[in-house]
């Protein structure tokens, strides 16, 4: 009898992309659990929004820093080796992290943090981009997305069910021993890199200048800098708004992550295919547009069940983009320059981090968590703005078009005169 998993077997057959997801869902449990206590920590130790908000950034200038060495740590020491030391330094960085009390402590920690993670992130992609069949990158990339959905989905669970029994510190050294339990786990089982070739078969070593590479994936950084950007300040501040203002207890805002990561589990897999069918950029500009009017709406919702649905699309939707835009870049760069564009890409997310927390709160401190709700949604209004503008930078659109002209041109031509 053939099962559903048997017909993903099929589709993808290198078994290191199956360990990559195996591990993935293992980190994303470990991040899932500290990212739903995060802001309930500093709450404890006692920091305020605007502090939370520079804690975030310490974070994200980790990534900013790192995003561009983690792609020549690949290229001088293999993806694989880049993967075990960022996992393993995530482990030290998030389980000394709760028995830390000042603000000098905890933002290195979170600087370090954000360098250890960009790290995971590069190496993940570019395992995956390099693995995957040049028609199956956006399917590839979101079973990643799946798999990291799984880990966000189980880790406020695990959480909640530790913090119920022991001190919250208990929780983040549980996170600390799933991260070395995984990579432990790429050092015994993972595969060497593949060898990286040119997409078109030369033999040229030319190197693609920076900008160059930026232009090309303009389109993909956008989407990650918006994502970055929404996501960073959701984490922290979308809780502290629905205690505050809609009166929804702590309990439940810890379940946040999941109910987001949960609509990114059950559509991304889907995105994926339309994406690699239909062209990736259209998926991502429908993604957006309907992201955009769920962030907004979101402002007048005062049901909790309503308010959980609604984080249900916003991930089905905003979340699934992601991998989708990471696919989109597989296929517009040469695979030689994987690590390179992952790291910019990379980058971009970092920025949107970066810049993400302290606009988020100031919009949050002087007007309110409604105002700073459409500042997000106007955020994701313009990517798809800038999505419609740039449409040629898909190579499948492009097909579309020359294909639909050519049809067209040769209906002209076979048409009898009137």
């Amino acid at each position: 009898m053939t099962t559903p998993f048997a017909g993903l077997a099929g589709r993808i057959r290198d078994r290191n992309i199956w360990l990559v997801y195996g591990v993935s869902v293992l980190v994303g449990v470990a991040y899932g659990i500290s990212i739903s206590l995060t802001a309930l920590q500093l709450n404890t130790v006692g920091f305020g929004k605007q502090s939370m908000g520079t804690l975030a950034a310490c974070f994200a200038s980790g990534i900013v820093l790192f995003s561009l060495p983690s792609g020549a740590f690949i290229k001088r020491f293999s993806a694989k080796r880049t993967l075990v030391f960022s996992i393993a330094g995530y482990a030290i960085c998030v389980s000394i992290f709760p028995f830390l009390t000042t603000f000098a402590e905890i933002a290195g920690v979170r600087f370090f943090d954000g360098a250890f993670a960009v790290g995971t992130w590069v190496s993940f992609e570019t395992i995956l981009l390099s693995r995957s069949d040049k028609d199956k990158k956006a399917f590839v990339t979101s079973l990643y997305a799946v798999a990291i959905a799984i880990g966000y989905i189980l880790g406020p669970f695990v959480a909640k069910a530790i913090v119920a029994i022991a001190p919250m510190r208990v929780a983040f050294l549980v996170s600390g021993a799933l991260a070395l339990v995984a990579s432990a786990l790429v050092v015994t089982r993972l595969d060497r890199d593949v060898s990286f070739a040119h997409d078109d078969g030369s033999a040229t070593t030319a190197r693609t200048r920076s900008w160059d590479l930026v232009t090309r994936i303009k389109t993909s950084c956008f989407a990650t800098l918006a994502y970055g950007w929404f996501q960073s300040s959701v984490v922290l501040f979308l809780p502290l708004f629905l205690i505050e203002k809609k009166g929804v207890s702590e309990s439940q805002t810890i379940l946040i992550p999941a109910f987001f990561a949960a609509g990114m589990l059950l559509f991304s897999s889907y995105a994926g295919r339309l994406g690699d069918k239909y062209g990736h950029l259209l998926v991502m500009r429908v993604l957006g547009a309907v992201g955009t009017v769920m962030v907004a709406g979101f402002v007048w919702l005062d049901s909790w069940p309503l308010m959980c649905a609604a984080i249900f699309v916003a991930g089905a939707t905003l979340a699934a983009i992601s991998p989708v835009s990471l696919a989109l870049q597989g296929v517009i760069v040469d695979s030689r320059e994987y690590a390179r564009a992952n790291a910019i890409y990379n980058a971009f997310y970092a920025a949107g981090m970066l810049l993400g927390p302290p606009v988020s709160s100031y919009f949050f401190a002087h007007f309110g968590g409604g105002a700073m709700l459409w500042h997000l949604a106007a955020l994701w209004a313009g990517f798809v703005v800038f999505s419609s503008v740039f449409w040629r930078d898909d190579p499948a659109a492009r097909r579309v078009r020359a294909d639909a002209s050519a049809t067209a041109t040769t209906s002209a031509v076979a048409s009898p005169p009137a």
